[in-house]
């Protein structure tokens, strides 16, 4: 079966040589999403809570495109540039996700696409 490549128009157009994501045997391979909005182009940066309800809410677009939903993700990875900042990123990320969380890892690294503070990609499963 051939790999699907998804686009979805609600979330931000891929800022390079990649797709936003790839349906592969059943697997949903999400691209890391920064805060950019997908109608203005525009980063979201207010604070670490606003940037990091772009995230999700590009994540979400993407997810929808393929007919999925937080309730299929099983894993994600959270970039963040300041792991003084997990706290908040982690209430604004844990209210997209009911009681059964995917699995996940957050890494601090030195810098992110367009200077943001957080980058995060999911892998879900069509059910």
């Amino acid at each position: 079966m051939p790999n699907t490549v998804i686009n979805s128009t609600n979330a931000p157009a891929p800022i390079g040589p990649y797709s936003q994501a790839v349906l592969a045997n059943g697997v949903l391979y999400v691209s890391g999403q920064i805060a950019l909005d997908p109608a203005s182009g525009q980063l979201v940066q207010e604070n670490i809570q606003t940037e990091t309800h772009q995230v999700m809410k590009n994540l979400q677009a993407i997810l929808q495109e393929a007919g999925l939903s937080f309730d299929q993700v099983v894993k994600c990875t959270i970039f963040v540039k300041d792991l003084n900042n997990f706290a908040a990123i982690n209430d604004v990320y844990g209210s997209y996700f009911g009681q059964n969380s995917p699995a996940r890892e957050t890494v601090e690294v030195s810098r992110l696409p367009k200077d943001v503070n957080v980058e995060i990609s999911c892998i879900a499963v069509v059910a």
